[in-house]
């Protein structure tokens, strides 16, 4: 993320024309949504800037941001810096006080965060298991650690709902966890069960279609419109797509598990009942192994295959690598992305041998797209999962300001 998460406004060279950025990232048509969701992703504009970013008047500007801070959504001061000729464009910012709660279960542990509007994670706690958490052992955790916050929430913020990101297949209309498998949860109703629990409005989505939107909104691949991203895990690899700034659901949100594409004709059996999947064939748990490490902190992960001269870690590598490339080019040559970002332990692999995944990419991709595209790993880091479950608790809020704050 930039300092402060903030994204200089200097940086959005992708967006020529006043209002794509929102055209293309699918945000509200609705000029207040449309004002508080660039505050929301930049952190911070000036008059000026919202006004050629949405191509209104500035009149009408000044009045949807007074708006705006009448409903206690934003606040202007002074721009910071050093003095400027002439009278200086007020400074709009998101207030930090109006929160998203975020809660990611894994197969290990529950982690609840609370998130303010730009993006910025105030709290996170990581409430460890002492084996895989049932759905509703899971919502119970969350519930517990919401209620213990509760006091300071209702002094300090104003939370606008809870966003659950799971590893695993979700219905977005209805929040049900249609299909986990490494959580083993099966048409659990996890939006209604952790609704009830906690007396907010609940989102669930797949985790890493979160962290796609999360990424290409404040990390690596902001002002991106067309990436893919895939997250390493212990439970496995998740992905997202984005295209034209939309990220694809599929029919019922289930679109993106590039772990289950074919890489290897002759591989082992997966749990998706296929053969040769992606997440079969590069897994952290070999890495570990023969590093003789315990822990899965894709950092001490990466310092570790970096530094290491064994070669029978140089081969296991070199064949992760080799897998994960089919399923890059595949996709490269598939949906012609202008960036793929690569989060836990794929970042670390990446690390290890950069030169020799994109080539190996390039070998496996057609010409053209293979030479558009280019890799990065993610850039939000632990943070990343309560982000992009906030993301899906705001965006009621940004599309429609109004109508949500009358609701409540």
């Amino acid at each position: 993320m930039r300092e402060n998460g903030v994204m200089p406004i200097a940086e959005t060279p992708k967006n020529p024309e006043p209002g794509t950025e929102l055209a293309r990232s699918g945000s509200p048509a609705s000029s207040p949504g449309r004002i508080l969701t660039l505050v929301h992703r930049h952190g911070s504009l000036s008059r000026a800037q919202l006004t050629r970013l949405t191509g209104l008047n500035r009149s009408t500007v000044g009045v949807l941001i007074a708006a705006l801070a009448a409903q206690g959504l934003l606040y202007e001061a002074a721009p910071e810096g050093e003095a400027q000729v002439g009278r200086p464009s007020p400074e709009v910012h998101p207030n930090p006080a109006v929160a998203a709660l975020a809660v990611n279960p894994e197969i290990d542990a529950v982690t609840i965060g609370l998130v303010g509007l730009g993006g910025r994670v105030f709290k996170k706690i990581r409430y460890p298991t002492q084996r895989i958490p049932t759905a509703a052992e899971a919502v119970n955790i969350a519930a517990a650690v919401i209620a213990g916050m509760r006091g300071e929430l209702d002094a300090q913020y104003r939370v606008v709902g809870v966003g659950v990101a799971v590893p695993g297949l979700v219905t977005g209309v209805d929040g049900v966890v249609r299909h986990a498998p490494h959580l083993d949860w099966h048409n659990e109703p996890v939006a209604d069960m952790m609704a009830a629990a906690t007396g907010y409005r609940v989102r669930v989505a797949n985790d890493a279609s979160l962290a796609a939107e999360a990424e290409m909104t404040f990390g690596a691949a902001t002002g991106i419109a067309n990436l893919i991203y895939l997250n390493g895990g212990a439970s496995g690899i998740g992905g997202g797509i984005v295209a034209d700034g939309r990220l694809l659901t599929g029919v019922s949100g289930y679109a993106g598990e590039i772990g289950h594409t074919l890489v290897r004709s002759d591989g082992i059996s997966c749990h998706c009942g296929a053969f040769g999947c992606l997440e079969t064939e590069v897994r952290q748990a070999p890495l570990l192994a023969a590093l003789k490490l315990d822990a899965g902190d894709p950092a001490a992960l990466a310092r570790a295959l970096r530094a290491t001269e064994d070669p029978a870690v140089t081969a296991e590598v070199d064949r992760q690598i080799a897998h994960l490339a089919t399923a890059i080019g595949n996709v490269v040559n598939v949906f012609n992305p202008e960036a793929v970002v690569l989060d836990g332990f794929l970042a670390a692999l990446y690390s290890a041998a950069p030169e020799q995944l994109l080539a190996a990419v390039s070998a496996r991709s057609m010409r053209e797209p293979g030479a558009q595209v280019t890799i990065h790993p993610a850039a939000l880091g632990a943070d990343l999962m309560m982000v992009g479950a906030a993301e899906l608790a705001f965006a009621a809020l940004l599309a429609d300001p109004a109508g949500f704050m009358e609701a409540r």
